[in-house]
């Protein structure tokens, strides 16, 4: 069978036993290295790509992901409702209010953004039902001023279900000073929590009770809040809906909220594996002083090898074979011991746990109590191939210094 000579020899010198030991020991630690590098680098992404997705789950599952809402107060939002429900990517639509105060119980304060919701369509747009953790959020009821609020907010208050907690909300007045407050009187009947900031300063009340500290009209609401399949779509379609619906409504998304804590996640991404990848080209590099020293090993086989005939490029080709190959070997074994790594991390952790007796993220400490992972394909396919071209490129100079072996000197 026909084999190319560079890559007959190349694979044929890299299976030889070695008259020098140290340099079968670099090449292992050269490749062994690497895939240590490209093994850290796809567990830490899928480990960061788990946290993003657990708290983008957790934020973005009870926020709104996009709010309409009119210049006036929506009389017919039912309508609001169905025209939005045309897009293919809205799956719930629900009344909604927001207004800012401070709650005050027993001399505590604590400021908080309220929210009106409807318990009855709340299902359809929040994961909030799910995260109740005292109380129930279909004890609220139009009329009667309950309140949902934060476990963390509770807590600092000092508040028990079935207390009275006093809303206290800043209303701009002619009287001297330009503010009166207004004051509300609110029972608490549950608490949710989610394990982030919301739990520190987000309250929820009943739509017709928020409609009714607004002043508005009965049946009047001052917006619609949607749940999109693809919560990340959000900006773009904001600006679709403002411009279907008209001059008399305005739209807002969750990026003006939250979007400087996802855009500090994706820098961090980005940041840490820059620097993961620097350690994959060091251990990439290595590779150089590997085929440095297997070309002075081998100054007088590429003499013979000239003198037979081979070309500089053949010669250049033979170690640029080696190194890669050095290269492939580690990215391969990096890469299927990372995937399968990332992919069990969380049964590891839980195994330490076990072993050791404790937690490892303890609830009271950290938000997350458990190290979520996601494995992305793209994240595996650019740490690969990263990988192989760092490979490659160490090859470059090595081979080259090769393939400028003169045979006459080497031989004599």
């Amino acid at each position: 069978m026909f084999h190319p000579l560079p890559l007959f020899i190349g694979t044929r010198w890299l299976r030889a036993k070695r008259r020098n030991h140290f340099i079968s020991f670099i090449s292992l630690a050269s490749m062994l290295g690497l895939a240590l590098g490209v093994l850290a680098l796809i567990v830490v992404l899928s480990v960061m790509n788990g946290f993003r997705e657990e708290m983008s789950g957790r934020i973005l599952g009870l926020l709104p992901h996009l709010i309409i809402s009119g210049e006036q107060p929506l009389n017919d939002w039912q309508q609001v409702a169905e025209t939005a429900r045309r897009h293919p990517q809205v799956i719930g639509v629900a009344p909604f209010a927001s207004l800012s105060g401070m709650l005050s119980f027993r001399g505590a304060m604590q400021p908080v953004t309220v929210g009106g919701i409807d318990p009855s369509h709340e299902a359809q747009v929040s994961l909030l039902p799910k995260h109740i953790v005292q109380g129930q959020l279909t004890d609220l009821a139009g009329g009667q001023f309950g309140l949902v609020l934060g476990e963390n907010s509770a807590r600092r208050l000092r508040a028990q279900i079935g207390d009275k907690l006093t809303l206290i909300i800043p209303e701009a007045s002619d009287k001297p000073g330009g503010i009166t407050p207004r004051m509300q009187r609110l029972t608490l009947l549950a608490t949710f929590h989610i394990g982030a900031a919301l739990d520190d300063e987000l309250a929820l009340i009943h739509i017709n009770d928020a409609a009714h500290i607004l002043r508005l009209n009965p049946g009047q609401v001052p917006g619609v809040r949607l749940k999109l399949s693809d919560s990340w779509q959000a900006p773009l379609l904001a600006k679709q809906f403002a411009e279907e619906l008209g001059p008399g409504f305005r739209t807002s998304d969750w990026s003006a909220t939250q979007g400087s804590l996802f855009a500090a996640m994706k820098m961090e991404k980005t940041m840490i594996t820059v620097l993961l990848l620097l350690i994959v080209a060091v251990a990439a590099f290595n590779i150089v002083a590997t085929l440095i020293m297997v070309v002075a090993d081998k100054r007088p086989d590429i003499a013979i090898l000239r003198t037979m005939g081979a070309s500089s490029r053949q010669i250049l080709l033979i170690f640029m074979v080696q190194g890669s190959l050095i290269g492939l070997a580690g990215t391969l074994i990096g890469t299927v011991l990372g995937v399968l790594a990332a992919l069990n991390v969380s049964e590891l952790v839980a195994y330490l746990e076990a072993a050791s007796g404790r937690p490892l993220f303890g609830a009271d400490l950290f938000v997350i109590s458990h190290l979520p992972s996601k494995l992305q394909s793209t994240d595996v396919l650019l740490i690969a191939g990263a990988s192989l071209a760092l490979s490659f490129l160490a090859t470059i100079h090595p081979a080259r210094r090769a393939a400028q072996t003169n045979p006459a000197e080497a031989l004599h």
